[in-house]
């Protein structure tokens, strides 16, 4: 049961922030591996790039990439989770009592790779599809899927199962270093906000104000690794189905840093905290309402 509330939890925070996460794609594709100056720029800003999608692409533009998205929160969400609340409630992340920075860090990252290893497929078309525009304002390389099934069926036959978790390379550390951010922080958020007895210890503002918390350190932390992430999936693939952009994560993270300097690994930050932040906010908020209502539902 933790793990499908865990994963319901995520999806329905992922129905509010996706249009984000399709601005923060664009915003991260943007310039890529071009100096400042040398390209042109079809998104300043989160805002404008907000207004350009809707306006060019349509209102269903801010919602591409849905299906997948959806089908990708439930699964590494679900697994991230649902592994940590069972990790937590075992009390393996307390020591005498009391939340555990190191072990909760340690659970969060463990969580965060089981989860990225079984999403990684989805996440791949979610990429390919939230990327996909018209061509006056398109970003990056543009894949020709149709939809998420037509896009799976595409990369199997072309490149075969291992090619359908190409990319993966860049997901384990992404998805780990932020679950460990996140729910290290939050634990720990949480705990303090108890403590400082500012809300009753029912509330839900307790989980609100902890995902908040939690979620300015997971966008500072995750930033750098989100965006090599979206690039190694978006690359273009030869018939061997090898990036022709980059040999992997190293090759990604080094490449962009030397041609596009450390803002590079920024590009989109504020996209990031707008779509990383309320998702945060919102899945955690909703994790531990639904942990809480199944939790007096067993005790009837």
């Amino acid at each position: 049961m933790d793990f499908v509330l865990s994963g319901a939890a995520a999806c329905g925070a992922c129905l509010f922030t996706n249009p984000l996460e399709v601005v923060k794609t664009r915003m991260q594709l943007q310039g890529e591996l071009k100096t400042r100056g040398s390209y042109q720029v079809y998104y300043r800003n989160v805002f404008h790039a907000f207004y350009t999608i809707g306006k060019v692409d349509g209102l269903a533009g801010l919602q591409k990439g849905l299906a997948p998205g959806l089908v990708y929160q439930f699964l590494m969400n679900g697994v991230r989770l649902g592994s940590f609340a069972i990790i937590e409630s075992s009390g393996h992340i307390h020591t005498e009592g009391r939340v555990s920075a190191v072990k909760t860090t340690l659970a969060g990252a463990v969580a965060g790779v089981v989860g990225a290893v079984m999403g990684s497929p989805v996440y791949l078309v979610k990429t390919h599809l939230q990327s996909q525009s018209t061509s006056s304002i398109a970003v990056g390389h543009q894949h020709k899927h149709q939809g998420m099934i037509h896009a799976l069926a595409a990369i199997y036959r072309q490149h075969g199962i291992l090619g359908l978790w190409r990319g993966s390379s860049a997901a384990v550390p992404r998805v780990s270093v932020g679950s460990a951010a996140q729910l290290s922080t939050f634990s720990s958020a949480k705990e303090l906000v108890l403590d400082l007895q500012v809300f009753p210890k029912d509330s839900w503002f307790v989980a609100l104000t902890a995902g908040m918390i939690s979620s300015v350190v997971v966008v500072i932390a995750m930033t750098p690794f989100d965006v090599v992430s979206t690039r190694l999936y978006n690359q273009p693939v030869d018939h061997l189905g090898k990036g022709q952009l980059y040999k992997g994560f190293t090759d990604c993270f080094s490449r962009t840093l030397k041609k596009e300097g450390l803002m590079g690994l920024y590009k989109g930050l504020g996209a990031s905290y707008f779509r990383i932040g309320p998702h945060t906010i919102l899945s955690l908020f909703f994790w531990d309402e639904l942990r809480k209502m199944y939790q007096r539902q067993q005790l009837r």
